[in-house]
């Protein structure tokens, strides 16, 4: 098979357990089989030294569109932090909290299907909804697939994403002269990055009085107990909704009157059918592309924030690269926080001086600095051959993590400015 890979522009492939073959007219997107039966797709945006990356979710009803939306977020995300990475997106259909063994069943199946592009690392996979660090690095593993001693293991990712998330909703807070403090907070989505954005806000005193997850919704307009929530998230996944009182329709808790509403869940649960009865001051997107394009000029008319979900969600990437290069927990949260908040402050300001949606600007700058990286990488001078080539030298572990751990964050700062 001849592929071709270079620029914007999604590719797509199917993917049979014995061969990749081209499938679409447009070239943008890879069905991955099992026989004559989908196991689900794979999509790549955009790549970088002919590689792109970005998570691989195992949820039981992943779409086309949905991938290859969150495909192009993530190529608008590496743009935006100006990361050297092209942007992807895959899924797998089956259920995210399946006994063990039947993950491993449907990840493995999918690695075989998918293994000329795993191998070649043209598209290489990370945690995401249903699936942890651990999970892609077994996957990996399972396949023969090449797994350096510093690969996949990020356990905090949903941390980080939350983390982001926190720091804009303070820069949106701060636009109004107010903080989080006593804000009634509404959460669609209590999974590993709404959970871990509850407790967040919780400890910075704000009221979360609604969260919901794929089986339905609470609502305690006098605030719900957190800590005790996500407790019962972490053992039991999805099914503690289940008996918990305060049940409302999980679409009811997009339209609460709450002063921030985070959609932390899945593709366009915001869309042209419920934008205009939204209630919130402002709109903060944990997920990727929760908010369709109607639904995001629908709020932009009815003067409600929304920085677009690719730079408040970041923080995953960020945090994994800082991660990655060894830096500790606590320093990489303070870097997130500081970073992005400081990003979507300026963002804000910006877009309100030239009356303009923020996705406006953000996007197109996104794409410029993207470029600029990519050319930078597939062009490089002798700065960039020497960074590739400390890369390649610390992934083999030839430099302590120490060395790397005290230059990264000096370094990302200078890329994310």
């Amino acid at each position: 098979m001849a592929l071709r890979l270079g620029g914007l522009g999604t590719q797509v492939y199917t993917v049979a357990l014995s061969s990749v073959q081209l499938s679409s007219a447009d070239g943008s997107f890879h069905h991955v089989m099992r026989g004559a039966q989908q196991l689900g797709f794979i999509a790549i945006d955009s790549t970088v030294g002919g590689r792109a990356r970005g998570g691989l979710r195992l949820v039981e009803n992943v779409t086309e569109d949905e991938l290859r939306a969150a495909s192009r977020s993530m190529t608008l995300k590496y743009g935006f932090l100006g990361l050297p990475q092209g942007g992807a997106k895959a899924g797998i259909l089956g259920d995210g909290e399946a006994p063990p063994e039947e993950k491993r069943r449907l990840l493995q199946e999918f690695a075989r299907a998918a293994a000329p592009l795993l191998h070649e690392q043209r598209y290489v996979p990370d945690a995401d909804l249903g699936t942890s660090a651990t999970d892609v690095r077994w996957m990996m593993e399972s396949i023969g697939a090449r797994v350096g001693a510093r690969d996949w293991r990020m356990t905090r990712s949903g941390e980080y994403t939350a983390r982001s998330a926190l720091a804009t909703a303070i820069a949106l807070r701060e636009r109004r002269s107010a903080t989080l403090a006593g804000c009634r907070v509404a959460i669609e989505g209590f999974g590993k990055v709404g959970a871990a954005l509850g407790r967040m806000l919780h400890a910075r005193g704000a009221r979360v009085v609604a969260v919901s997850t794929s089986r339905g919704a609470i609502h305690q307009p006098a605030g719900l107990d957190v800590a005790r929530l996500a407790q019962r998230a972490a053992e039991v996944g999805s099914r503690f909704i289940d008996d918990e009182p305060g049940r409302i329709e999980r679409a009811a808790l997009l339209e609460l009157p709450v002063d921030l509403l985070f959609p932390c869940a899945r593709f366009h649960s915001i869309h042209a059918g419920n934008a205009s009865r939204v209630a919130a001051t402002a709109v903060c997107a944990g997920a990727n592309d929760p908010v369709s394009p109607e639904a995001e000029a629908v709020l932009f008319e009815r003067a409600i924030p929304y920085p677009p979900d690719f730079v408040s969600n970041s923080g995953g990437v960020l945090g994994g690269t800082l991660e990655f290069a060894g830096v500790g927990f606590e320093q990489i949260c303070g870097l997130v926080e500081s970073r992005i908040q400081a990003k979507v402050l300026d963002l804000l300001a910006r877009a309100e001086r030239l009356g303009v949606p923020p996705r406006a600007l953000a996007e197109s700058e996104a794409l410029e600095r993207h470029a600029a990286v990519r050319a930078r990488v597939e062009h490089p001078d002798l700065g960039q051959r020497l960074v590739s080539l400390g890369i390649a030298c610390y992934r083999r572990r030839w430099i302590p993590e120490k060395v790397v751990a005290v230059l990264a964050p000096r370094y990302l700062a200078r890329r994310v400015g």
